[in-house]
């Protein structure tokens, strides 16, 4: 393990991954950056308890995605505007499908908070099922279960939305 960074750098270098994980979640900039502000500043106050810079990000990843589900819940939040009023950096727009997209992520926000945090994870954030499962403290089984529920889930809603427009 590396020598832990100031918490300035920590924030730098970490800023971006906690935003992106409470917009993907939220769906709202504001929520999203307000919750952005608490996990650092819960991280200022941890920061005696941090061993590393790994260690502080899956602190801050966990800590975001938690905090994130706890939202959604106090909210009640199910529905909220669709994934595609929100710019995806990482997908190359010469390589994809915009209807596609946008139904996927109106799907993926449509999801209920622990299936669409795993989604967020998983394929935003690039994590495997065993990495997922120790930032939230789930088991490996369930984390993949969920995901295989969910995937087949996300596929029917693509399948059906399919078969609508190919009879409209």
């Amino acid at each position: 393990m590396g020598a832990l960074p100031d918490f300035r750098t920590l924030v730098e270098r970490n800023q971006s991954m906690v935003f992106s994980i409470a917009l993907r979640a939220l769906n709202q900039r504001e929520m999203a950056e307000d919750l952005t502000q608490e996990v650092f500043l819960s991280l200022h106050e941890n920061l005696a308890s941090i061993e590393s810079e790994d260690h502080a990000r899956n602190w801050l990843r966990r800590t975001a995605a938690n905090r994130s589900i706890d939202e959604i819940r106090r909210l009640k939040y199910r529905r909220g505007p669709a994934l595609d009023q929100v710019a995806e950096p990482a997908v190359d727009a010469e390589e994809s499908d915009p209807m596609l997209m946008a139904q996927l992520r109106e799907s993926v926000a449509s999801l209920p908070p622990l299936s669409r945090m795993l989604t967020i994870m998983r394929f935003q954030q690039e994590l495997e099922p065993r990495e997922i499962a120790a930032q939230l403290d789930m088991p490996v089984a369930t984390v993949k279960s969920r995901l295989h529920r969910t995937m087949k889930l996300l596929r029917g809603k693509l399948e059906k939305r399919a078969e609508v427009r190919k009879h409209a």
